[in-house]
């Protein structure tokens, strides 16, 4: 079963940026040469995370501030006081979240729903760069 391996490359901003990657994943797939199969899709670090989610202004916003509801930057964590870098909540949320996703594609096309993309999620309390990695296999 064949493998196509690509890495994609992104400027992010931190604190919770929200990035729909989904055409870059799309365009991988369609130039991978595999027709039917699954992509998986993985951020190397520990302070981003992969999902899916409707890419809207409003639930981007909301999807922001569930993050802060859930796993605040302001309070103590012990990250914090053993490295002073500031940055625990964002490791938090990346290990909630999760740093893959796969997403099978038939003829060369992404199996996403109508109102459904691929983000990459930025937690970190600053300005990154960011690789992800797509294995595309299948048939």
């Amino acid at each position: 079963m064949p493998v196509v391996s690509l890495r994609l490359d992104f400027s992010t901003q931190g604190r919770s940026e929200v990035i729909d990657i989904t055409e870059q994943v799309a365009e991988g797939v369609m130039q991978s040469g595999i027709a039917n199969g699954v992509v998986t899709i993985f951020v190397p670090g520990s302070t981003a995370a992969l999902t899916t989610v409707e890419f809207e202004g409003g639930l981007i916003e909301d999807f922001q501030v569930l993050w802060e509801l859930l796993i605040p930057q302001d309070r103590e964590y012990g990250h914090n006081e053993k490295w002073h870098d500031g940055n625990a909540h964002s490791h938090l949320r990346a290990s909630l979240l999760g740093p893959s996703l796969s997403v099978p594609f038939i003829d060369r096309r992404l199996n996403l729903g109508t109102w459904q993309q691929i983000v990459l999620v930025d937690f970190d309390n600053r300005p990154r760069s960011r690789k992800v990695i797509c294995q595309i296999i299948g048939e």
